[in-house]
């Protein structure tokens, strides 16, 4: 069975009206934790992670919350590596709950989902400021917009239009964006 066929047998695939975390408007909309409900298909989903970067050279997995959590502790689990999560401390990405990073320790991000990057990249230099090495970003859906350096290991391709508040094709019907994800947007 293909991968985005697990999303959609999960109802994973929304279509409507979505204000995604970075402030832009889309018609359709992943939202990986109705997958992750179901620890069969979270572990066949993931197990294509798991065999794209089973041979990279890391440490420690470290999942961004809310949405990378489950996903990095299946990434763990099926490689059996030590796997920990930053978390929003007054919108403010931090390493909590005793969690520590060693000295150069090689670290991979795992997240649910990939578009601009913003919440892998906040991890990243929380982790580099405490002396870890961020090797790369793992996700279940990389939906191809984001321009970073780090190499991107995904289950899924996936691109779906976004568009400005100004030129949501939603937004001129009249239609009202409603907030799927789990981060504050300040720019509403």
């Amino acid at each position: 069975m293909e991968i985005l066929d697990l999303f959609k047998e999960s109802e994973a695939v929304l279509e409507g009206h979505f204000l995604l975390s970075s402030g832009r408007h889309s018609q359709k909309y992943i939202q990986c934790e109705r997958l992750m409900q179901y620890p069969d298909r979270a572990q066949r989903v993931v197990s294509v992670v798991a065999d794209k970067v089973k041979n990279l050279d890391f440490d420690v997995i470290v999942g961004p919350a809310m949405g990378g959590i489950r996903a990095a502790y299946e990434l763990g689990r099926q490689l059996n590596i030590r796997t920990i999560f930053t978390e929003r401390v007054d919108n403010k990405m931090t390493l909590r709950r005793g969690f520590e990073i060693r000295p150069n320790e090689k670290i991979l991000i795992m997240e649910d989902v990939v578009t601009t990057a913003k919440s892998s990249l906040e991890t990243a230099a929380v982790l580099e400021a405490l002396g870890g090495q961020v090797i790369g970003i793992a996700c279940l859906v990389d939906r191809k917009v984001s321009r970073i350096d780090l190499p991107i290991y995904s289950a899924m391709e996936l691109y779906f239009e976004t568009y400005d508040q100004n030129d949501c094709p939603e937004c001129k019907k009249g239609s009202q964006a409603i907030k799927p994800g789990s981060r504050i947007i300040f720019n509403e």
